[in-house]
């Protein structure tokens, strides 16, 4: 069932946990509640960022703090795959050299362990490329970060960093974490080739579209109030409610939910390796774990690719 991280000697579960909610929509208890229910069903993927949960107008490190302190009340840091990112918490949203070897430490002090994973520069921007992508390779060497990704690069930018890598001897970034969903497809209009050239495996953010995909926001359907229920309302609409209703037809067949059948569709396409989904209690989470084992037939995959193209006005 685990999947194989290209150019790397890491495997994972199908399900990549997200950490965005920790400190956030779930408390410590709750979110100690979710990990566990994620590694007792397999899962060894988590996802968190030194800006989580910062817009709460916190200093963020909230989703690390508790993912460190579970580790160590569990001791099973070993068995994990943590990946963490540097360049978007407010102050420190740039890729400068000491902005990136600054925010390592603390990562690694409030995760409580001595290295990362997954290393990801969690957005573009203006500073020298050059700089960054040395100074990264200085925590690869240095220990502290095992591998490197990026995230919200573009076609352009993402093949630059991967060039000026190779051309330096620089560790090179190995996945991509860019948003990609039943409702938002950009990622396969040059994104998706660039992977697939240099080998990148990716792990889509929002893979439920914001909890849109869980069938909970319908047109005419009651207000939701909630932590996403702001994200996921901006895809009420004629086309989204086409992806619910082909999504229930295949969940229906499979006797799944609407998110297990919509992860198993990210789950197929090419080059992803795990989506990232995350979940603030364990039942939430228990409604996603089976897409692991969920292989969509050709039909009902060109079904729900043709729903989830934007309709023609």
């Amino acid at each position: 069932m685990l999947r194989q991280l290209p150019n790397t000697d890491i495997r994972v579960h199908p399900l990549c946990l997200g950490g965005n909610v920790f400190g956030w929509g779930a408390n410590r208890d709750e979110s100690f509640a979710v990990l566990d229910a994620y590694v007792e069903a397999g899962g060894n993927l988590i996802d968190t960022a030194d800006t989580y949960s910062s817009w709460q107008g916190t200093d963020g490190g909230e989703s690390e703090t508790i993912i460190g302190d579970w580790m160590a009340a569990r001791g099973n840091r070993d068995d994990l795959i943590i990946a963490t990112k540097v360049g978007k918490l407010p102050g420190m949203n740039n890729l400068r050299p000491e902005t990136i070897r600054t925010q390592m430490d603390r990562s690694l002090r409030l995760l409580r362990t001595d290295r990362v994973d997954l290393y990801y520069a969690h957005m573009d921007h203006d500073d020298s490329m050059p700089d960054a992508l040395e100074t990264f390779d200085s925590l690869v060497r240095g220990g502290k970060a095992r591998y490197l990704a990026a995230s919200n690069y573009s076609p352009e930018r993402l093949t630059l960093a991967l060039d000026l890598a190779a051309d330096n001897g620089w560790a090179p970034f190995i996945a991509l974490q860019p948003e990609y969903h039943l409702m938002n497809r950009e990622f396969e209009h040059g994104l998706q080739q660039v992977c697939a050239e240099r080998n990148l495996g990716v792990l889509p953010y929002y893979a439920l579209a914001r909890g849109y995909l869980t069938g909970k926001y319908r047109v005419g359907g009651p207000d939701i109030t909630s932590v996403r229920a702001a994200g996921a309302s901006t895809y009420v609409s004629e086309q989204g409610e086409n992806v619910l209703m082909t999504l229930e037809r295949v969940a229906a067949a499979h006797e799944v939910s609407l998110a297990t059948a919509a992860l198993a569709w990210l789950a197929s396409r090419p080059t992803v390796v795990a989506p990232i989904a995350s979940a603030r209690t364990p039942h939430q989470l228990a409604e996603l774990l089976p897409m692991a084992g969920l292989r969509l037939s050709a039909d009902e995959i060109t079904a729900l690719d043709s729903a989830s193209q934007p309709l023609v006005v």
